[in-house]
């Protein structure tokens, strides 16, 4: 089966599931495959080691994350709240 521009790496189901679900696959699995920026030494290295866990080829730094993306919506509203809770820094 050939892969093309407009179905991308969801044309191996060809027309099964619907086109609803093979473009929201499509979505999941280009933001899984990308390169992604690291959170310690800020080069566009990081990719998924496992579920949930992205390792940085660069510098080597492992961390968790997404299962299809290193930080999620929620994972960022957390760090803002945590931030605004924490109160000012001396």
């Amino acid at each position: 089966m050939g892969k093309t521009k407009k179905v991308g790496s969801t044309g191996r189901f060809g027309t099964r599931y619907g086109a609803t679900i093979r473009k929201r696959v499509r979505k999941v699995e280009e933001t899984l495959r990308i390169a992604h920026k690291c959170p310690s030494c800020e080069s566009v290295k990081v990719k998924r080691a496992s579920i949930g866990i992205w390792e940085c080829s660069f510098c080597g730094y492992r961390f968790t994350g997404g299962s299809w993306a290193p930080e999620t919506p929620g994972g960022k509203i957390a760090q803002r709240t945590a931030k605004r809770l924490s109160g000012p820094e001396v």
